[in-house]
């Protein structure tokens, strides 16, 4: 894909513009952007704060500044918006910006409610497409490294899949209180199962779920745990934690019948902990007579192997916003699946429906 791309930088880059200039939009979003200029041009921000709007016009001298939405989503010389807004103002936005026939990121969550989700598909689906769920798990690297765990043949058939995000943070901002569309289903949950669904390789069938606030300052919860089971039998178990202390666990380890793997957040290798592929199990069957008093355990050659991405690998924020580019100037597919992200709004939902966060 990157090949592709660079290809295409003699194109003209895609204008963007940035609706919300939080934590999301100022240091998460416009960094990544910042690492592609010949891909994109920071066209427009948009924010209630005029602090926030001169930082961006400082770095940006000719970039375009607006206090409302509504009037950044009518200027002519945009390609993309990028929704960084609060969480409750995400569907709505999107379905804004769809309707003028532009391209649109939405940030974590899509929506707030199943059938909010729906309808943002639907809005796409009259768009040929044009909506872009915002998924920066799937393209960082200790997840691409699962991938390529998943499809080593070392590892044998993978049963379980789990899923790890952990932090200790006393949050005391809008993203704790419920009735903002705080709490971390919605700001980390969406991001961390599409990541478990992804590994999976099949939509779930069966959802167990757990939500406590622990040490949040706000009422809604900071600890998310969802066991999915799908009709293959694989199970994949994902915590979202606000409440753990140093040192972090894995943020991915699968299971499999030869083996297992393990990442740490945000690494570039791991490991992978396998009987020797050279080692061939004896043949035998199982009695039902009575067994010998010996301990029933095989001495088994066991090799540990690192797993590294390609030097040539781009992974991280910025391979998101390539495959952004390239979808929309290529018509390369997009990576992230809309009809997935739609059906992790559904099993948040059905989270939150059945904990003491519910509304």
């Amino acid at each position: 894909m990157e090949t592709t791309i660079e290809a295409e930088v003699h194109r003209r880059p895609l204008r963007i513009g940035i609706a919300g200039l939080g934590r999301a939009g100022l240091l998460d979003h416009l960094p990544a952007l910042r690492q592609l200029p010949g891909l994109y041009t920071v066209a427009a921000v948009c924010d209630l704060m005029k602090e926030r709007r001169d930082v961006v016009e400082r770095e940006f001298p000719n970039v375009r500044t607006y206090r409302r939405t509504e009037d950044m989503l009518d200027d002519p010389d945009i390609d993309v918006i990028d929704i960084a807004l609060p969480t409750l103002e995400h569907a709505k936005t999107a379905i804004a910006a769809l309707n003028r026939n532009l391209w649109t990121v939405v940030e974590a969550p899509l929506a707030t409610s199943h059938d909010a989700a729906t309808m943002l598909r639907a809005t796409s689906l009259k768009t040929r497409g044009k909506l872009l769920p915002y998924a920066p798990g799937l393209f960082a690297p200790d997840f691409r490294l699962a991938q390529m765990a998943l499809d080593d043949p070392r590892i044998g058939t993978v049963y379980d899949v789990r899923v790890r995000r952990q932090d200790y943070i006393r949050r005391d901002d809008w993203q704790c209180v419920k009735r903002c569309g705080g709490g971390c289903s919605w700001f980390d949950g969406p991001d961390a199962l599409l990541q478990a669904v992804t590994l999976m390789r099949t939509l779930p069938a069966q959802l167990w779920s757990e939500l406590k606030r622990v040490v949040s300052l706000g009422d809604a919860e900071d600890f998310l745990h969802i066991v999915l089971k799908s009709r293959a039998e694989v199970t994949a178990d994902v915590e979202v934690c606000g409440a753990h202390l140093a040192p972090a666990e894995p943020s991915f380890m699968l299971r499999g019948s030869l083996g297992s793997f393990s990442v740490m957040p945000g690494a570039s290798e791991g490991t992978l902990r396998v009987v020797s592929p050279r080692f061939k199990f004896p043949r035998r069957r199982s009695s039902v007579r009575t067994p010998p008093l010996d301990d029933m355990h095989e001495d088994l050659p066991v090799e540990d192997v690192a797993l590294r991405l390609p030097d040539s690998a781009v992974a991280g924020p910025t391979a998101y916003w390539r495959a952004v580019y390239a979808t929309i100037r290529t018509a390369a597919p997009f990576p992230v699946s809309l009809d997935e992200a739609v059906e992790v709004i559904r099993y948040l939902q059905l989270a939150k429906q059945a904990s003491p966060f519910a509304k």
